[in-house]
């Protein structure tokens, strides 16, 4: 399933995708250029910060958009603020899980229920700014299906890092994720990822892995699909209001590997 990487992404094709602005965002079409997927648990606050600045990027972008807010089961008011936000606009969706499901559960619903020729899932806070996304189209126009923002590269930059039993722990992951499953992926951790439409449908009905550790299986499954996959430096800042608990979500995390390895070796 390896793309050639004949061309250049069209960014900017004619009719639906370089229409006015305010027609963009009053209907969005069938098949947009990009979708963003959010997963959301109780981030009503976050999400006032982060989105606007999104959806005013998004805005000025010459190809068609929708984004997509997965509400994981909030007890907040994660989907009145995304709501309010998208002040009527069809392009702005918010889809709603009951009872909270988990974040990769969230992401695989989100990539599926999702109509754009790419696909990019990112984190609420946005702690991979948006505009990243134009880093990852020179890997989409060199033929790669998927590609990853990294924040393991020499040439990514940590604007605010974790502290230090956050980065150790992470070190620890990703040697046993490149050991076991995925070789040379220097972060699969990163919450800003971009799939090709036909790497999404491929990939997303096949995971399993509902927590954190999903990030890993869709990697994995790409490659054992055939797809090529890309990893880009980024831009990070840090956001110190993790959900993340490191210890039981590590010690989870630990296991869904093992999981995914035995896995991996049955099928072999």
């Amino acid at each position: 399933m390896d793309s050639s990487g004949e061309g250049k992404v069209e960014r900017q094709a004619p009719s639906a995708r370089t229409s006015s602005t305010a027609a963009q965002e009053a209907s969005a079409p069938a098949s947009p250029f990009l979708s963003v997927v959010i997963p959301a648990y109780n981030e009503e606050q976050r999400l006032k910060e982060s989105l606007p600045p999104a959806l005013a990027y998004l805005a000025q972008q010459p190809y068609s958009w929708e984004l997509i807010v997965v509400d994981d089961g909030s007890c907040d008011r994660t989907s009145e603020v995304v709501r309010e936000l998208a002040g009527g606009r069809s392009n702005i969706r918010v889809l709603r899980n009951e009872p909270n499901r988990g974040k990769g559960y969230s992401i695989r619903r989100g990539m599926l229920e999702a109509h754009g020729e790419y696909r990019l899932f990112s984190d609420a806070d946005f702690s991979t700014p948006i505009e990243e996304v134009e880093k990852l189209w020179k890997a989409v126009e060199e033929g790669y299906d998927v590609v990853i923002g990294s924040r393991g590269l020499a040439e990514s930059q940590l604007i605010r890092r974790q502290n230090l039993l956050r980065e150790t722990m992470g070190r620890v992951f990703n040697f046993l994720v490149q050991a076991l499953l995925v070789p040379g992926i220097r972060d699969t951790q990163c919450g800003f990822k971009l799939f090709s439409a036909r790497a999404a449908q491929a990939v997303f009905p096949r995971q399993t892995l509902d927590g954190f550790s999903f990030d890993v299986e869709i990697l994995y499954l790409a490659r054992q699909s055939g797809f090529r996959v890309k990893e880009v430096p980024i831009r990070w800042i840090n956001s110190p209001a993790t959900k993340v608990s490191p210890l039981r979500d590590a010690t989870k995390m630990f296991l869904d590997l093992l999981k995914l390895r035995l896995r991996s070796r049955t099928r072999s």
